[in-house]
């Protein structure tokens, strides 16, 4: 078992681990360390600073799965919203075929929801080798107990080695009670992912320190291994009418909807521009907006060229726009053919969400701001100039 020990003996009292340890976890009490257990992380910043006397140590636990070589083959987590499969489910098959022609394993999905059994073909289409169904009218709406208890279920019982699930709210809700279930680790928001061929395991590469560095997850000793992947960062499966596969339609008793939560009521958000994630231009504003009024002229601009209305952190956490428009590295990732980018001064954050989009047009009056080093064109100049001269032309033009 993990766990830290603090060895009396040697412990002089110097406060050396207090003052390093970052979660407030050590205490010195009667010229001794004592540990808060419900607030230590097993960091080893004490251990480090206690070099000299020795007085601390971590036993981190390493056993692996029991019968770890007999997980086999990479699933699916197919998000459905209303009985429509979201096209994050054919962008993770297209990942998940590559992983699964490498290592020789079959490809698997797994559809819960109400109504969803005739989408299960669509799947096969798109890479699955099988699509395990779960259709019931209790599961039209997502209802994370019932959800995570079905996945741990079946992973359980045909142990898959990987499970690909969309980093969105759905996703990140389910799989991360599916590994406390299953007591294995997870990596979120990953953006590239590979095998190591020679120890089968999952290579999961994801933004860190605010995107400042790319790090590569490995999950060596216990299986499935879990990630979550952020929409549009990998490419759709190309669908093939001819593919063949199975589709096996699973039941479960009444016990597994049980849920703490229940649905009292949904209200469907009315958009008057296309849904950032799927549009091929999207107009962004940031903090120069001033206001709720100002993005007005965006969604003008987004109108007529067929786009979507996007807006960072600074303006969503301002209360202009709703969450679901915001991109960056705590809203969503886009990848249009073109990005225009009004006020917006360009931090690592909200790069992380939009700097793989074809074209960059950054629109800003200070020609030193950080979204003209990914842009492929800017403008310096008031946006609340430039915007409208832009819609103005592109009417006339389109």
């Amino acid at each position: 078992m993990s766990g830290i020990t603090v060895y009396k003996d040697k412990c002089i009292g110097c406060a050396l681990c207090e003052k390093a340890c970052p979660f407030a976890a050590i205490t010195i009490v009667d010229k001794k360390a004592v540990i808060d257990l419900d607030k230590c992380t097993l960091c080893g910043a004490c251990v480090e600073a206690c070099q000299k006397f020795r007085a601390i140590d971590i036993v981190r636990e390493t056993t692996r799965t029991p019968d770890i070589e007999k997980y086999k083959g990479i699933w699916v987590f197919a998000e459905q919203r209303k009985g429509v499969i979201q096209s994050v489910a054919y962008e993770l098959l297209g990942k998940a075929r590559e992983l699964a022609d490498k290592l020789k394993v079959p490809v698997a999905c797994v559809l819960i929801g109400s109504n969803v059994k005739d989408k299960a073909q669509d799947l096969i289409y798109r890479g699955a080798d099988k699509v395990y169904v779960i259709d019931n009218p209790k599961l039209e709406h997502l209802l994370d107990e019932p959800y995570a208890r079905i996945m741990a279920n079946l992973i359980r019982k045909y142990r898959p080695e990987a499970i690909l699930c969309p980093a969105t709210a759905m996703g990140r809700s389910v799989i991360s009670r599916v590994a406390v279930q299953l007591r294995v680790g997870l990596t979120a928001d990953c953006t590239g992912l590979d095998v190591n061929l020679d120890e089968r395991y999952l290579l999961q590469t994801r933004p860190a320190f605010g995107g400042n560095i790319m790090a590569t997850i490995l999950s060596k000793y216990h299986r499935p291994q879990l990630a979550t992947v952020r929409h549009k960062v990998m490419k759709e499966a190309v669908p093939d009418p001819k593919r063949k596969g199975e589709i096996e339609v699973v039941n479960f008793d009444n016990s597994f909807f049980a849920s703490r939560a229940k649905i009292l009521n949904v209200v469907d958000e009315v958009m008057t521009t296309i849904n950032i994630t799927e549009a091929n231009v999207i107009v962004s504003g940031g903090r120069a907006m001033g206001g709720p009024a100002a993005f007005k002229m965006l969604e003008d601009l987004a109108k007529v060229l067929n786009g979507a209305v996007g807006a960072s952190r600074a303006a969503i956490d301002e209360g202009w726009m709703p969450y679901s428009h915001q991109v960056g590295q705590t809203g969503k990732t886009v990848c249009p053919n073109v990005y225009i980018a009004c006020g917006i001064s360009g931090q690592i954050q909200h790069l992380v969400g939009m700097q793989s989009s074809d074209i960059i047009i950054a629109i800003n009056r200070d020609p030193s701001a950080p979204i003209f080093n990914v842009a492929n064109y800017g403008i310096v100049g008031d946006l609340f100039t430039v915007v409208p001269l832009l819609t103005k032309r592109f009417k006339e033009v389109l």
